[in-house]
């Protein structure tokens, strides 16, 4: 997930000198970033952007939003929500318009000039960031009406609740020296995690496996064959078969290849990125926005990051988010251990007279899984086509709610790959437009998120959102069916909840509109989402074969819903690994930029795991973006703290025997989908499930109760 506004740019942050103006990117004519977009719905003008129009907008935007706020704290009049927060709400349209588009083709479709861009207009929105949030005569009057929020609507009084947080928690309340030194730790923050973001892409691109002989392609099926050669094509090594660092690609392999030197090779340039002594290492990077991360929360009054992002979160503190990763852990890595025993011994029954290791986990995981379930991908994947994928989340989509979908091909994209949907209510009325991006490309980030490119709200007139989801699926040879792991179809719905959370929002003002909620209840609307696909009157619908258009066999889906369990405190100890040293780090202080060893803080906490040696952090800190070029650090334990209300809240469904319970539906729509943040995320819950969520229902969803 990935939640972006006006800010968002400044809140990324990176160690990159700034590069000087560039002239040649710079072009004022017919800018389409200055002017109203015509098009219907709210679509982007895509076609009409250049690189040259980005530096300008930005430029003429920030002037647009600085005047506007001169025009708040210039009048006479009293401070009221309506002649405060109202304009703040209203305004920054240039901005919005630059910053949705630049921000999404900055991590699916960059290049070198967008990265130059990126570099220089970081720390220059992190300046302005400071401007408004160290405003004291624009605090003043958010203050004063803060201050008489009794007589404010329910909505008004959480958006200027939402508004004077974000103000103290940018440091409003500090003196001047402290206010300078957090101006100055915002704009290097801002620059380093544009740095982060560029070494981890350059990082990820500059490895390829080629399989040059058949030994080496040996165990593929033909689709991961031809998923290999068309990484080949889009390299420019037509008819090589090549693997990539693209999740899609590298796994598929690890799964899959018998080769096991090249397995080794694979996994170790996939586990490396951004840790390879090279000028795209992010080593120091990492131990300088730790470090300004620690003295920031010192400032502002927090003992660490961890206190005081979590502050600001359903769990509130640490410990709470700590106490709930440790109880699932245990039961996850006792379960692990079991698997490690039985590939081993599988290992051992084939004369293998080796060791697993982590470049074995995911071969032999698929071997058991094979011979306990008679189940493995290649007899999978061509039952998961992207195409009948996308029409089993719209299919749900209508079942719970009446949406209904229909593609669009009159409107413009920023690359050929993506596709564009509108949205409407049963009654044909337009919810809003919805993009997607599926295939991996050397120009996007790795990993899926979500973003909008215009939020929902009524303030102000009417306005229909525009949402897009990125993945990363392996793209097929033209005129060939993009096939998904049940894995990739998994994370297909996870984001489209992510997007029914931007498109079904039904709130006032932008301020909480949408995702504009915590991030460990911001993955609530998309993890319940995925259960859906997991339900048989799914799959024997849209699950069928790439050629023969056969539904999924009887025999086979039941192999794999008895099976869906399996592996699963590999998965669990995987993730919960990388959500222990993201709090670990972010509890420290009195951090050396100089002197701190990221690698030595991971292996720490990994020895005070007891972490199996096999297994290696999803997410190793010099390419986990989400903390470090993204919006989660100190928060990567919410997609746990989600599960527990995802599993919870799915169970409210199975106790009607109806996954499309109408009255539940309507209840979790009015609640969740279309609530964004008008009200305390733990109070949505009680409102749509009744009660407060049971931890137990995480345990048995993922086969440990």
């Amino acid at each position: 997930m990935d939640r972006r506004d006006f800010f968002a740019a400044a809140g990324a942050a990176t160690v990159v000198a700034v590069t000087a103006p560039h002239t040649a990117l710079a072009d004022t004519s017919g800018n389409p970033f200055l002017q109203a977009w015509t098009l219907p719905d709210g679509a982007p003008p895509f076609d009409l952007v250049k690189e040259s129009h980005f530096l300008p907008a930005f430029d003429a935007g920030i002037a647009e939003r600085r005047a506007e706020i001169q025009a708040i704290t210039a009048q006479r009049a009293a401070p009221t929500f309506a002649n405060t927060l109202e304009p703040m709400e209203t305004g920054g349209e240039v901005l919005s318009r630059v910053q949705s588009v630049f921000s999404n083709r900055a991590s699916a479709h960059t290049n070198p000039d967008i990265q130059r861009i990126q570099r220089e207009v970081s720390p220059k929105l992190a300046a302005f960031r400071n401007d408004v949030y160290l405003d004291a005569a624009l605090f003043a009057r958010i203050q004063k009406v803060y201050e008489g929020r009794a007589s404010l609507t329910p909505e008004q009084r959480r958006v200027v609740e939402k508004y004077h947080d974000d103000f103290v928690r940018a440091g409003a309340k500090l003196d001047e020296q402290q206010k300078q030194r957090v101006r100055a730790i915002d704009q290097r923050m801002s620059t380093l995690s544009v740095q982060f973001q560029q070494n981890q892409l350059a990082d990820s691109n500059a490895f390829s496996l080629e399989l040059k002989t058949e030994a080496d392609r040996a165990g593929l099926p033909t689709f991961a064959l031809e998923a290999a050669l068309q990484a080949g094509k889009d390299a420019g090594q037509e008819g090589r078969y090549l693997i990539t660092l693209s999740r899609s690609s590298v796994e598929t392999f690890l799964q899959l290849g018998d080769n096991r030197e090249l397995r080794e090779q694979a996994f170790k340039a996939w586990a490396a990125r951004g840790a390879n002594g090279n000028q795209w290492d992010n080593r120091k990077v990492v131990a300088e926005m730790v470090a300004l991360r620690a003295e920031r929360a010192k400032l502002l009054g927090f003992a660490t990051h961890a206190d005081f992002v979590l502050a600001d979160r359903m769990a509130k503190t640490p410990a709470a988010a700590r106490d709930l990763i440790e109880r699932v852990w245990k039961p996850a890595r006792e379960r692990a251990l079991e698997e490690r025993t039985d590939m081993q011994a599988l290992i051992d029954a084939e004369g293998g007279k080796y060791k697993l290791e982590a470049w074995d986990w995911r071969y032999y995981a698929e071997k058991v899984r094979k011979a306990r379930f008679d189940l493995d991908q290649d007899q999978l994947k061509p039952y998961f086509q992207l195409d009948k994928m996308l029409e089993a989340q719209f299919f749900v989509a209508n079942q719970l709610w009446g949406l209904q979908f229909a593609a669009r091909t009159d409107l413009p994209v920023y690359h050929p790959d993506v596709r564009i949907w509108e949205v409407r209510e049963r009654d044909g009325r337009l919810i809003g437009l919805f993009y997607g991006d599926f295939y991996s490309r050397p120009s996007k980030q790795s990993g899926a998120w979500m973003s909008s490119y215009r939020n929902q709200r009524k303030l102000g007139g009417a306005r229909t959102p525009v949402v897009v989801n990125v993945c990363n699926f392996n793209k097929p040879a033209a005129g060939q069916a993009a096939l998904l792991s049940y894995d990739d179809a998994e994370t297909l719905f996870h984001e489209f909840g992510h997007a029914l959370h931007g498109l079904l929002s039904d709130v006032t003002f932008p301020r909480v509109a949408g995702t504009a909620v915590p991030t460990d209840f911001v993955e609530f609307p998309a993890q319940i989402y995925e259960h859906w696909l997991g339900q048989s009157a799914i799959l024997t619908r849209f699950a069928v074969h790439h050629e023969t258009g056969e539904p999924i066999p009887k025999a086979l889906l039941d192999r794999l819903m008895t099976a869906r369990n399996f592996n699963q405190g590999f998965a669990t100890v995987e993730f919960l690994s990388s959500a222990f040293v993201d709090l670990d780090v972010h509890m420290m202080t009195g951090v050396d930029a100089a002197t701190f060893d990221i690698d030595a803080a991971e292996r720490d906490t990994l020895a005070r795991l007891q972490m199996p040696a096999e297994i290696v952090c999803r997410h190793r800190p010099t390419h986990f973006g989400h903390i470090f070029a993204g919006g989660y650090s100190a928060g990567y334990y919410s997609y746990m703290w989600s599960e527990v209300l995802d599993a919870d809240g799915f169970e409210a469904f199975k106790e009607t025997g109806d996954i499309f319970d109408k009255a539940t539906a309507a209840r979790l729509r009015q609640h969740v989908y279309s609530a964004g943040g008008t009200r305390d995320p733990m109070d949505l819950y009680i409102a749509f499930r009744g009660r407060e969520p049971d931890v137990q229902a995480l345990l048995r969803n993922r086969g440990f109760a």
